[in-house]
């Protein structure tokens, strides 16, 4: 018996078994924010602390403390110093990543703010900040350094005194996704506006699969962030606005991507929330938006595809959902290699007859599945997706993710959503 035993012990710890990390053994009920700066070309990139600031309450899970998710292009990482464990991980991408995507990332070196929040340890860890390379598809370490919890120059002062508003409250935030929103472009006698706002785009999340079956999951909060001048940046029309977070279309010079371009700042707004998903709401009629995983999502108040772009958007800042259509002008490049599976649980290379979600698949449905109308709500492998017209397949004829016409989320985009949702909750 005891033979037997070591041998499904060994057997376990083969197949990569991990214990759960105990939260209140490593971390404090805090949140911690970490105001780091990414500088670089395409060719190559660095990283520099900034500043660390001490934030509220930690929202976040504590049930998962090491991220079951291969997802992102850049990884935080916390070992403690003392046993040598990793306490704490997850994964984000950012701006700047994208931006060493593009022609003018060739022609010059820029550099982009970017803020990380992580649970407060207990005591000093290594906070180890890794990127995937595009040549392995596989995370490598980046910046390294050691924190240490009572370091008096981590920073305790009040960035803001912007109101929060609690819209729903469905309990303890270590069992719920908590989303906030932010208001950008709305003048202090705006702000009546902004509230409504929120509650159509609260209304506009719950009308839509999985999050209508999955309401009592969720707190949303709203951020009462006011703005010198109403609207935003249009800079190709000549337009500038003084406004919180700096909002602008025209991002990397495409005219519908609206961005907020320096991270801290969004994350200055929403300081006195708690939050795991952050979404701006731009006091726009003009068509336009972005969403960047664990970093924000953002889009315009006021357009009849209001909705139709939000929920759009809050799939890749939530849940880390790709871009499925590629008839629409980027200015990316060189998006993804080719040779390796893509992160997103919704696109496939297709590498070697392989995908995420052939067990989502009829044995009937033809691989790959040809591009035609008849296989619309079929789930396949259809050429087209992630900005590439081929060599990228995506899990159905149409979805949101594809076109705003789509009726909602196809089933792989779906399951990945519900999949999230567990993760902060269960």
């Amino acid at each position: 018996m005891k033979k037997y035993f070591l041998t499904i012990v060994l057997i376990l710890a083969a197949f990569g078994c991990k214990a759960q990390i105990s939260y209140n053994q490593y971390f404090n009920n805090d949140r911690l924010r970490l105001d780091l700066v990414f500088a670089g070309t395409n060719k190559q990139q660095r990283v520099y602390l900034e500043s660390i600031h001490h934030e509220g309450a930690w929202s976040g899970t504590r049930s998962q403390m090491v991220s079951p998710f291969d997802y992102g292009n850049y990884e935080v990482a916390l070992y403690s110093v003392a046993d040598g464990a990793k306490i704490y991980s997850n994964s984000f991408c950012s701006l700047f990543s994208e931006w060493r995507t593009t022609q003018e990332s060739k022609e010059v070196a820029k550099a982009f703010t970017n803020s990380v929040v992580i649970p407060c340890p207990k005591e000093k860890v290594k906070v180890v900040l890794s990127e995937r390379l595009f040549e392995t598809g596989k995370m490598s370490p980046l910046f390294t350094f050691t924190l240490d919890p009572e370091d008096k120059e981590i920073k305790r002062d009040s960035e803001n005194d912007f109101k929060v508003d609690e819209i729903l409250n469905n309990g303890p935030s270590e069992h719920k996704v908590d989303l906030v929103f932010a208001a950008e472009g709305y003048t202090a006698e705006e702000m009546d506006k902004f509230r409504r706002d929120v509650q159509r785009f609260v209304g506009y999340l719950f009308d839509i699969e999985p999050y209508k079956s999955r309401k009592a999951d969720f707190n949303i909060w709203a951020v009462e962030s006011v703005s010198v001048e109403s609207g935003t940046d249009i800079p190709h029309n000549d337009i500038w606005k003084n406004t919180v977070a700096a909002s602008n279309f025209y991002t990397f010079k495409i005219d519908r991507y609206l961005t907020a371009p320096d991270h801290k700042k969004v994350a200055q707004m929403v300081t006195n929330a708690p939050y795991d998903a952050i979404y701006v709401i731009v006091n726009t009629e003009k068509y336009g938006g972005g969403g960047i995983y664990n970093y924000y999502g953002l889009s315009m108040s006021d357009h009849p595809y209001t909705k139709e772009v939000f929920v759009h958007e809050f799939g890749h800042s939530f849940a880390g959902l790709g871009d499925e259509y590629y008839e629409s002008d980027v200015a990316y490049e060189d998006t993804y290699n080719l040779n390796y599976e893509p992160w997103e649980p919704n696109l496939t290379t297709f590498v070697g007859g392989e995908y995420k979600w052939k067990g989502m698949v009829n044995a009937k449905t033809p691989i790959p599945t040809p591009n035609e109308a008849k296989y619309a709500g079929v789930v396949g492998v259809f050429e087209g997706g992630g900005y590439s017209a081929k060599r990228i397949y995506r899990p159905s004829f149409d979805c949101r993710m594809k076109t705003n016409k789509a009726p909602g989320f196809c089933p792989v985009c779906t399951d990945a959503i519900n999949r999230m949702i567990d993760y902060y909750c269960r």
